[in-house]
């Protein structure tokens, strides 16, 4: 995830910006602005250069085809700089007409009004987007940017281990995954560094899916536009609770650290584990050196699957991090901007993005790499997905680290679920409603 903060005179000058230039949504091909404009200037980060420069080069050959004479103007951008030069371009006037930010850095652009409002039937695949990914291009109902690429969890295992335990292949419910743990723990638990089932106690990516799993939310969003945090839920605490057991059950990492701290991939690697729940970056991994990794031999011992849901023949639904591309509202040439994110968004372009490792905006490419077993049980995953409250305030919640706090108190039993979620449901009510 790609959180920074926005600072609140940069969305002022944004949002004066969008009053002054207000112009609808992007509907379709426009011709005003085709007719004058000779270049269209788009942001994308460096990851774009490095990984999939052909589908860079894909899109710019398509949208020439569409406006001839048209220039494309490419600026790659940095994450730690991105930004900063995007609320100096919104204060000059003068912002690029796409760019891409990270799903987890829309929400404040969108409800600051600093993006063209869009219909996802007039983008590519438009009807079938990732769920987590749409979500993020979301506010109040209504669509702000266009999902681009993610990245999802699954669960990473040792087929050796997993063998060894008597358990062959991947399981297809949640009370088998149960089954098959017991079974680790009793082949290899005489080892106190081992984990059947390695989850870091602060990991609250992972303990939100089972919230989801089980029909409950971080927070909603009533009708008058006000957030109410609803961890507390009674779906929230029975998954909670069902949570709870696992990992008190099978792993053995820290309860009060999160899973950056060791990242699961240096255990894993050492042997002390037999799986995790990580996402598809995380698999090479492994192989880092840096980390006291294994060889790459290592590699034809290891498998993934999409984590199961107690719900028979579905998998958990998946956080989904990834990129959004949207359209500045006081950009210059805007359809031209649109036209430019339809052809980086194609099914050819996406297809291109895909096999270089990512996962694509839409379900229906979920098998594009279904013969790559480092990426294909990923894209799975990927089928169910959820994302955070679209809240201005939401990196607050996150920075309050009130999550964190939550999940260890629960894991150490220093309070009962239903206590500790009452508490922190409260605190991302009033963190999520405060003035910004």
């Amino acid at each position: 995830m790609r959180y920074r903060i926005i600072a609140a005179v940069a969305l002022a000058v944004a949002l004066a910006t969008a009053a002054s230039t207000a112009s609808g949504s992007i509907r379709g091909t426009g011709s005003a602005d085709r007719a004058s404009a000779q270049q269209v200037t788009v942001w994308v980060m460096t990851d774009a250069q490095a990984g999939w420069p052909s589908a860079i080069a894909a899109a710019n050959q398509q949208f020439q085809q569409q406006h001839p004479g048209v220039d494309v103007n490419i600026q790659y951008q940095s994450w730690d700089t991105v930004l900063q030069k995007f609320d100096a371009a919104l204060a000059a006037n003068d912002p690029p007409d796409a760019i891409e930010l990270g799903n987890s850095q829309t929400a404040k652009y969108m409800a600051a009004g600093a993006f063209s409002s869009v219909n996802p039937k007039n983008f590519p695949n438009g009807n079938t987007w990732l769920a987590g990914l749409k979500a993020s291009c979301t506010y109040r109902g209504k669509g702000y940017c266009v999902p681009y690429y993610a990245g999802a969890p699954a669960v990473i295992y040792r087929k050796d281990m997993y063998r060894q335990a008597g358990i062959k292949g991947a399981p297809q419910t949640y009370s088998k995954f149960l089954t098959d743990g017991h079974k680790r723990k009793k082949k290899f638990g005489k080892n106190r560094n081992f984990s059947a089932f390695y989850e870091p106690g602060q990991n609250w990516y992972a303990a939100t899916t089972f919230v989801e799993d089980y029909g409950g939310h971080i927070a909603v969003q009533e009708k008058n536009g006000k957030w109410k945090g609803t961890i507390d839920s009674p779906q929230a605490v029975k998954a909670l609770t069902i949570f709870k057991s696992m990992v008190r059950k099978f792993s053995r990492a820290s309860k009060s650290t999160d899973e950056a701290h060791p990242f699961p991939s240096i255990p894993f690697a050492k042997g002390r584990m037999a799986s995790f729940y990580g996402n598809g970056w995380e698999w090479p991994y492994v192989f880092n050196p840096k980390g006291g990794a294994a060889p790459k031999s290592f590699a034809k011992k290891m498998g993934a699957y999409p984590m199961p849901s107690h719900i028979t023949g579905r998998y958990m639904p998946t956080f989904l991090g990834g990129s959004d591309l949207g359209i500045p509202i006081s950009a210059h040439n805007k359809q031209l901007g649109a036209d430019w994110i339809k052809a980086f968004t194609s099914t050819a372009s996406e297809t291109i993005i895909a096999k270089a490792g990512n996962i694509a905006n839409t379900t229906t490419l979920a098998n594009v790499n279904a013969h790559n077993p480092s990426l294909a049980p990923f894209a799975r995953a990927s089928k169910y997905s959820w994302f955070v409250p679209t809240s201005p305030n939401w990196t607050n919640v996150e920075n309050s680290h009130l999550l964190k706090t939550m999940l260890t108190k629960i894991l150490t039993n220093q309070k009962s679920v239903a206590a500790a979620t009452h508490s922190a449901a409260q605190q991302i009510t009033q963190i999520l409603n405060a003035s910004s």
